[in-house]
């Protein structure tokens, strides 16, 4: 079993820092999992306008962690850590720019 490369993008990185204690720790320790094994069964795979790429969510609570998963890379960016709610998903196109950059 391989393992993959964690990219925590800029504004992913400003949102963990800003969470709760306890819920940092959390998803920190989430994302370490996700090197190891990039899709657990609590993970949910997210519908984009591009059906190639497997963006997916971890839900932590009220807390989501969004991932794209890039297999050829072995790489896996971290998008974003929002509260639901009020995060509605609205923005998945933008944040999907934040990846081909």
């Amino acid at each position: 079993m391989s393992t993959y490369t964690t990219y925590v993008h800029p504004q992913a990185w400003q949102e963990i820092k800003e969470l709760p204690g306890n819920m940092r720790q959390r998803v920190r320790q989430t994302i370490n999992d996700l090197q190891i094994e990039p899709r657990p069964s609590q993970s949910k795979r997210l519908d984009t306008p591009n059906p190639v790429l497997d963006l997916r969510r971890i839900r932590l609570e009220r807390w989501r962690i969004v991932y794209a998963i890039g297999e050829d890379e072995e790489l896996i960016d971290i998008l974003a850590v929002r509260k639901r709610p009020p995060y509605d998903y609205g923005d998945l196109e933008q944040l999907l720019q934040g990846i081909n950059q």
